[in-house]
């Protein structure tokens, strides 16, 4: 079966941190945060991601650069390979992202993409180097990609303000198409980590049954309680088997990490 892990991953993180209109003055992340996961297909451990932050500029405009690497280990590294590299870099100012690339190898099938965005004139210029063209789309106002969408989001979640079957939406552009999802808040629970137990939000995103995905509410995802909102753990039914990313390690969170229970 072929999974595109790290897509696969940030596609789901973009729903860890659910969506508000409803703005905080508080950022959630800060240059230096790294995030470390590892996947499994059933028992075995088929991947793992790292995604980290950090900040520069982007011809004289601040941004974060968030940098988004998957791979695939073990026996499965032997027969289909993945090396997945995705970068977003983000405008502190407004939380849009000015540009995202994605450079992905996934089985010998290679991807080499730039995609700049012109929010200005609700458009995207997508460069694919492999393919020698370049192609203008139309993107919905308040667009975020792919990588773009977990960071920005984080900062408006109030995590204390949350109605359980509560339904968020967001605008999400990639691979020259534009995608409107949705996720429903669905409870707070006490979960195990690697870490100890720890408060978290559960929210269920929306994902079509096509290929991969066996039912529309297939894919459970469980975040942090606490400011910083990160990503604990995801589930997803697969048509074949089920597939868990969880995180592994993490340093430079913004704020103490209060959902983790201590001594309990």
């Amino acid at each position: 079966m072929k999974f595109q892990f790290l897509y696969f991953l940030n596609l789901l993180l973009l729903f860890s941190i659910g969506f508000s209109s409803n703005a905080q003055n508080k950022q959630a992340f800060k240059s230096g945060e790294e995030l470390k996961f590892k996947v499994k297909y059933g028992w075995f451990k088929t991947s793992e991601a790292t995604l980290s932050i950090s900040s520069t500029s982007l011809d004289g405009v601040p941004v974060y650069r968030i940098h988004g690497y998957g791979k695939s280990t073990g026996m499965l590294d032997w027969f289909f390979r993945v090396r997945d590299n995705f970068e977003s870099y983000i405008d502190q100012k407004s939380g849009f992202p000015l540009k995202f690339i994605r450079k992905t190898n996934e089985g010998g099938h290679r991807k080499d993409r730039m995609i700049q965005f012109q929010h200005h004139l609700d458009s995207a210029i997508v460069n694919d180097y492999k393919r020698k063209t370049k192609s203008t789309h139309y993107i919905k106002k308040e667009t975020q990609d792919m990588l773009s969408a977990l960071y920005t989001l984080r900062n408006t979640v109030d995590e204390n303000n949350l109605k359980e079957g509560e339904v968020f939406l967001l605008n999400l552009f990639f691979d020259e198409e534009n995608f409107g999802f949705k996720a429903k808040f669905l409870r707070e629970e006490v979960i195990e980590t690697d870490f100890g137990k720890v408060k978290t939000l559960v929210f269920r995103p929306y994902v079509q049954a096509e290929r991969v995905f066996k039912e529309e509410e297939s894919v459970t995802i469980w975040v942090s309680k606490d400011q910083n909102k990160i990503p604990l753990k995801i589930e997803a039914d697969l048509a074949v088997g089920s597939i868990t990313a969880s995180l592994d390690s993490y340093k430079n969170l913004a704020y103490p990490f209060t959902a983790l229970l201590q001594n309990e």
